[in-house]
């Protein structure tokens, strides 16, 4: 088998733009990739122009021979935009095989571990940052049936809160832990924005709630700050969502700074990368919870690697609350049921994207005439978090 051709199509929402890969194949399989790309939606697309030399002409089954020419063979470090460009091409691929093998992409991958996999609950916070609308959207995640959901409460916070911004966000969060109590862990998104003293601060407030997990509360890669933040506090970390490939997880592994990984399989290379990442997280007896901002291809890939996984906690989940017409771009999507999405049985990730559909939602252009990410500007737009909901 052969790849003969590919072409990107993107769907666009108020704040994220869903890039789909359509790859072609001599034998009339076709594969689909999705990504979330961010702020780089035209340049991840002119991207995988200029690299076709890498994928077209080549058997989708060699997978391994695919990530070595994209991340070696044109010399320089790979970074966001060659890590998730590889990674739209390599879920096509996964997409082809599974179809050419009449098997769910997972049993692939070495099987299935898990007979289901619990979902968290993102993206439900688009209101005002006061405690009775936080309390409300939080009992509308309880009603769907969820039992865990992440939120960032700290406006466009950076370094350092304001003290009237710091007293809000801890309203904000005991609205939100009173109102799901024991019926749901919550995680406290900072989106590595803090200063170390910063956090302790923050922990040493809210470590009496039900907190899951507190994510990225430290610049991406910023090991000391984070070996300094593990020393003062006993609740889970996660991070891992803007580390791109397994090279930029080495610092980690016994390290003991980190609880939680959470590689965005958009983001590392695809599923193998990936999963490649969880059996290494495995063996330093590290839990994974994949990023997911996707759509529905990239969701259903996570979930896909997610049933492989002995060492899998939860996995994101957006759609049913931001952005919900997204899960109409195709069929197959999986739903989450009374908190849980459920191993697929199609082949490849059985999924099938509706081009038409796809269409009606453009992405924005800018002025000059090229694709635009909304993007979330969370460092200087306190009202972020709406994700241009209202």
């Amino acid at each position: 088998m052969k790849t003969t051709g590919f072409r990107t199509m993107v769907l666009g929402t108020p704040w994220r733009n869903l890039t789909y890969c359509i790859i072609e194949t001599d034998e009339g399989i076709i594969g689909i990739g999705e990504s979330r790309v961010l702020g780089k939606t035209h340049t991840v697309s002119e991207y995988l122009k200029d690299v076709q030399h890498h994928f077209i002409g080549y058997d989708p089954f060699d997978i391994e021979a695919l990530y070595r020419r994209m991340t070696l063979l044109d010399f320089g470090k790979p970074g966001e935009v060659v890590y998730t460009g590889l990674a739209l091409v390599e879920l096509a691929y996964w997409d082809i095989i599974g179809k050419a093998c009449n098997q769910p992409v997972y049993k692939l991958l070495g099987g299935k571990v898990q007979n289901k996999i619990k979902a968290y609950a993102n993206g439900w916070y688009t209101v005002e940052r006061e405690p009775e609308q936080f309390s409300i959207a939080a009992q509308k995640v309880l009603d769907k049936g969820y039992k865990a959901m992440k939120f960032d409460p700290f406006g466009n916070g950076d370094m350092e809160l304001e003290r009237d911004e710091f007293y809000r966000s801890l309203d904000l969060i005991e609205a939100v832990a009173s109102t799901t109590g024991t019926q749901a862990q919550i995680m406290i998104e900072m989106h590595g924005r803090f200063a170390p003293f910063q956090v302790r601060e923050i922990v040493n407030q809210i470590q009496k709630y039900n907190i899951g997990w507190i994510e990225e509360p430290v610049r991406p890669g910023d090991n000391p700050a984070l070996k300094s933040v593990r020393q003062h506090t006993s609740l889970p970390i996660a991070v891992g969502e803007r580390l791109y490939g397994a090279p930029e997880f080495r610092e980690i592994w016994g390290s003991q700074n980190v609880d939680i990984l959470q590689p965005d399989i958009t983001q590392s290379g695809g599923i193998l990368e990936t999963k490649k990442i969880a059996s290494t997280a495995e063996s330093y007896s590290i839990m994974i919870a994949p990023h997911n901002v996707g759509g529905i291809v990239s969701t259903m890939a996570a979930l896909h690697l997610c049933i492989t996984l002995r060492n899998v906690k939860i996995l994101e989940h957006f759609n049913d609350f931001a952005d919900t017409y997204v899960k109409e771009a195709g069929k197959g999507y999986p739903e989450v049921l009374d908190g849980y999405f459920y191993p697929p049985d199609k082949p490849g990730w059985g999924i099938e994207i509706d081009e038409e559909y796809i269409e009606k939602y453009p992405p924005n252009l800018s002025s000059a005439g090229i694709i635009a990410d909304p993007g979330l500007n969370m460092f200087e737009n306190n009202n972020w978090a709406k994700r241009g909901q209202d």
